[in-house]
């Protein structure tokens, strides 16, 4: 009996596709339990690159059961696509599953998602106008489509219509946009429902016989710590739980079936989208690293901002959500940048020092980073199979990253590809 979780403990973007996928490889289940196509991982296997936005890594393991939980919001035209791309690719879906409470993201979510940005101006939040933030407001609001609900095509067109003539009296009237032609999408998705319905089953159930049953789960997270509705940036964040709690939540099991969490971070930080980001780099460095670590956003291609490690948001991460280990990848990105340097603690406007991370954003806004400077390298690591080869400059760098943050760092990634990772 072994559950695992796996979170990004930055802004997200932590490589946590490559860590899922090497973790995804030695497990029986692998589970989705928050966020929609907002989220993106990279995963580079056998020479291939896929990117995944909805479907849990761990369909590329034949063997592995999939599971997409009750907390996530899926867009049905996209997901559709992906199954397609992996099909097309040769991948079996036959082991996947959605859970039928799992929450559908509409054609109006989207349309209002960027009407309201739009709307906000210059006060915009950043988001991927995919929906997300919409979809999770209909489902607490009790006027969402479920997964159950688009594979009966009678339920779904008469909760369509209801609650599409209400949005696009709000499209219309509130934000002046153009209405969205519900009996097209009812037609539209009805054909998605019948193509997901096959896999429609309760995600909550085959979680829990799986752990009685003594199988190796793997709950794999989307977006990150610092994007967390309630411990994140607010308001520039997601709209559900990226936390190791929020697995519970999203895919209905309890606290005591988690044997291990473990937290993703890059050997620097990036962020995409708007928000106080206290360690960015706008100069050279920051995009000399940005070129090097391919830092464009999977879902959206936006460039990332970039700046040095900060231990205070990772040590933060580590208190939230209970970490057991990290692990460090693009350690390889930093090769050849020059001295190093790692954010250790803020400093207010009024000259005091803290070492936890603010709880509001206007706080942090006021913060400037308190840095350690650590000599750099240049050497090639990508082919480094133990942690004894690493430059003794590489070395020292993960062991402070280690002090600072106050957890064990377990994982090094040093390339790409799945196979360049170093395992203490």
């Amino acid at each position: 009996m072994s559950a695992s979780i796996v979170v990004g403990t930055q802004w997200g973007d932590e490589g946590k596709g490559k860590i899922i996928d090497i973790i995804a490889s030695r497990a029986d289940v692998v589970v989705r339990s928050q966020g929609g196509n907002n989220a993106g991982h990279t995963v580079v296997s056998g020479g291939q690159t896929y990117k995944l936005h909805l479907i849990p890594s761990g369909i590329l393991y034949k063997n592995t059961l999939c599971l997409i939980g009750a907390g996530v919001v899926m867009d049905p035209k996209d997901f559709v696509g992906e199954m397609d791309m992996l099909e097309g690719r040769g991948v079996s879906l036959d082991n996947l599953r959605i859970d039928p409470r799992a929450h559908i993201t509409m054609p109006w979510h989207i349309e209002l998602d960027g009407l309201s940005e739009k709307f906000r101006g210059n006060a915009d939040i950043g988001t991927t106008k995919r929906g997300i933030g919409p979809a999770y407001m209909d489902k607490y609001e009790r006027c969402g489509i479920r997964a159950y609900d688009l594979i009966h095509p009678e339920i779904f067109a008469e909760k369509a219509r209801s609650t599409g003539m209400l949005k696009n009296k709000i499209i219309t009237e509130v934000y002046g946009g153009k209405p969205v032609d519900i009996e097209a999408v009812i037609r539209e998705y009805t054909e998605y429902g019948k193509r997901i319905a096959k896999y429609v089953d309760d995600v909550s159930v085959i979680v829990y016989n799986a752990d009685k049953e003594g199988k190796t789960i793997m709950f794999e997270g989307a977006q990150a710590t610092l994007l967390d509705i309630d411990f994140g940036t607010y308001p520039y964040v997601t709209s559900s739980h990226p936390l190791s709690a929020g697995v519970c939540v999203g895919t209905g099991i309890g606290p005591m079936m988690i044997r291990d969490i473990i937290g993703v971070a890059k050997a620097y930080t990036t962020r995409v989208g708007k928000g106080p980001f206290p360690t960015e780099l706008e100069n050279e460095t920051g995009d000399m690293i940005r070129n090097k670590g391919g830092e464009f956003g999977t879902t959206t291609g936006r460039p990332r901002r970039t700046g040095w490690f900060d231990a205070v948001i990772v040590r933060h991460s580590v208190r939230v959500n209970g970490l057991s280990k990290l692990a460090i990848n693009k350690l390889d990105t930093l090769s050849g940048i020059g001295d190093l340097k790692i954010c250790t603690a803020y400093e207010k406007k009024d000259g005091t020092v803290i070492k936890d991370f603010p709880p509001v954003l206007e706080e942090l806004a006021d913060c400037k980073p308190v840095y350690e400077m650590f000599e750099g390298f240049n050497e090639d690591i990508s082919r480094c199979k133990a942690f004894e080869e690493l430059p003794k400059s590489c070395q020292r760098y993960i062991e402070r990253l280690e002090e600072l943050c106050g957890c064990k760092i377990a994982m090094i990634g040093n390339g790409p590809d799945r196979t360049q990772i170093i395992e203490r």
